[in-house]
């Protein structure tokens, strides 16, 4: 697999070394960050099995994207709450426009509490109440709350997510309408969409600096998402990743962007898995999960800049717990 690796070829069902394969990047037109990554990423997901879809890639000098991974990147996907980051996007858009505010409230009735989903809207159990769309974007980004998908969609409607992504130029990351306007599924993303919308989104290219700086602030928070690619690292270090997962039946998603201690992007990727041992296990443990942790750690290592550990740890102002008062 480091062979496969090397030569930059995209597997085409993920399935091992017997999966049919195609011919990309030449071996001397990766550079060494490229081909680790790539060695990385093929070796710990084919011992996790199933099936996998990824576009990875190291950001070169000059801003631009290096390819390490290229496995199914355009195959239409299950994104589950990896689609969460594109739904915000979309309401961050209209606050951009002048159309909501970030201050600006919506009501938590029982009847739009998911009873039995992640997040923290279902532990309460004190409704009506109101809470800001702030508040419901920040619940969306780090606990993954699926009651805040229906929040964000009291103020921005399915179909208007999917025109603002289309607009945005990604036709194929798009949320599945249903009857009621302001609900939906999570819906489909293809690898190398949700790739380029975290590219352009650390790039500025995506929303405004304000919702910008919201938005990573909340994927790089210490309450995100902490079992698969930040899961070996120190709490400065976990600073440094800004990432999203999602989970559903067999599925195992995530993605997100490392950061150089020196604040800028080193690299992006967009990996989704499914058909892994083990589908009722969605903890760390999980196959895919674990070489998940396995990746993100080596990742890390690999586009970390050579200095003392305690400089390559973290960027920006250093984490500190609170003990109340």
């Amino acid at each position: 697999m480091g062979t496969a690796a090397t030569a930059g070829l995209v597997f085409g069902t993920g399935t091992g070394a017997s999966a049919a394969t195609e011919r990309g990047s030449a071996t001397d037109a990766l550079g060494p960050a490229e081909r680790r990554v790539g060695k990385i990423y093929y070796r710990a997901s084919t011992e996790a099995g199933g099936t996998w879809r990824a576009r990875i890639s190291v950001t070169a000098a000059d801003g631009s994207a290096l390819p390490a991974v290229e496995q199914g990147a355009d195959e239409q996907v299950e994104a589950y709450s990896v689609n969460k980051v594109a739904v915000a996007v979309a309401v961050l858009d209209k606050v951009d426009r002048g159309l909501l505010q970030l201050s600006q409230t919506v009501e938590v009735t029982a009847a739009i509490v998911i009873p039995d989903g992640d997040g923290i809207f279902r532990l309460d159990g004190a409704y009506p109440s109101t809470v800001t769309v702030g508040h419901a974007l920040a619940a969306l980004l780090t606990v993954s709350d699926d009651t805040a998908v229906r929040l964000c969609g009291l103020v921005c409607p399915a179909l208007e997510i999917n025109q603002i992504l289309v607009a945005k130029g990604f036709p194929n990351t798009q949320v599945v309408p249903v009857a009621n306007p302001n609900r939906f599924f999570l819906g489909t993303t293809t690898p190398r969409e949700t790739h380029d919308l975290l590219r352009a989104l650390v790039a500025g290219t995506l929303l405004s600096p304000g919702s910008t700086a919201f938005l990573l602030a909340a994927l790089r928070s210490p309450i995100a998402y902490p079992d698969g690619i930040r899961h070996d690292m120190s709490s400065g270090e976990r600073e440094r990743v800004a990432t999203k997962a999602g989970w559903f039946d067999g599925g195992r998603n995530e993605a997100g962007v490392m950061f150089g201690i020196d604040g800028t992007p080193r690299l992006t990727y967009a990996i989704f898995a499914d058909g892994q041992a083990d589908p009722d296990n969605f903890g760390p443990t999980h196959p895919a999960t674990r070489a998940r942790s396995v990746m993100g750690r080596r990742f890390l290592e690999t586009v970390t800049e050579p200095g003392p550990a305690s400089a390559r740890s973290r960027t920006g102002s250093a984490y500190r717990p609170s003990n109340g008062g």
